[in-house]
């Protein structure tokens, strides 16, 4: 008998920028699947919602800004254990608003020099690989 199919959940992120080329992360929340990890800002796309909207509203609920959302970068499917996830990466920048602390345990603005000095998951790496010029 074969295993059932894993529940497949579609997630986006955003590779926000400043004027100095730097990049914004967060920390995860302690209680937080993955906890205290890096990543690069973003959630969970709910039913019936598109990924430029589950973006801005994912950045505003975790940071208090408004975002506005360019390019998508990347698109991948990462296997864990008991769920995949289909992974989606968009250019932007803050229109409006200082980032907070909302829902996130912390935040920092990074060069991409500076993402090997902090612990990401798995879905966060071939971001990281692009914008480090590793996915050639």
């Amino acid at each position: 008998m074969s295993a059932p199919p894993k529940r497949m959940i579609r997630v986006v992120a955003a590779e926000i920028t400043n004027d100095q080329g730097q990049y914004l992360i967060t920390q995860r929340l302690p209680h937080a699947a993955m906890p205290l990890m890096w990543e690069f800002p973003g959630g969970k796309v709910e039913a019936g919602e598109g990924d430029r909207a589950a973006l801005v509203r994912e950045i505003t609920e975790e940071l208090d800004v408004t975002i506005e959302v360019a390019a998508e970068t990347l698109q991948a499917v990462h296997d864990y254990d008991r769920y995949s996830i289909d992974f989606h990466s968009f250019a932007a920048r803050i229109a409006a608003g200082t980032p907070k602390r909302i829902g996130v345990w912390d935040f920092r603005w990074v060069s991409a020099d500076e993402f090997g000095d902090y612990r990401f998951p798995p879905a966060d790496q071939d971001t990281i690989d692009r914008l480090i010029g590793l996915d050639n």
